[in-house]
């Protein structure tokens, strides 16, 4: 029994780590301070789903990677992370932001069960926005 009881310190030693590294829901100031100047890149499920570019202001360009976007706002509400977009403003779209070792992690609040995304990428470039009028 003894050995066992010398060990115990290094076992809780050794899962500390793995505690910490936890993804952990991030407040509006937290999510302000990591997204704003940044694009971040997005998965779902393994698969691109979209970037999104975050300004001051709390202002954001958002795009499903078509080329198309839309301008919008973002704010916190009940500890969630809500968006709300030019051709939608009545309709926020309401996330759970999450940070982890390895980034960011997103739950679609509306309906939880439907999206998680991934950050997959950042960048400081803005997106690049061609829209549906481009062309000949």
């Amino acid at each position: 029994m003894r050995p066992l009881l010398t060990a115990l310190p290094l076992i809780a030693a050794l899962a500390a780590p793995v505690q910490a590294a936890e993804p952990q829901l991030m407040s509006g100031d937290e999510f302000e301070r990591y997204a704003t100047g940044k694009t971040l890149f997005y998965a779902s499920r393994g698969i691109a789903y979209g970037a999104e570019q975050y300004l001051s202001g709390r202002r954001v360009i958002w795009t499903f990677l078509d080329g198309e976007c839309t301008e919008g706002v973002w704010y916190e509400s009940n500890g969630q992370i809500c968006f709300a977009y030019e051709h939608r403003p009545d309709d926020p779209q309401c996330w759970s932001f999450y940070r982890s070792a390895t980034g960011l992690m997103a739950r679609f609040e509306n309906d939880p069960t439907q999206t998680e995304l991934i950050e997959v990428e950042q960048s400081r470039e803005p997106l690049m926005c061609t829209g549906p009028e481009v062309g000949v």
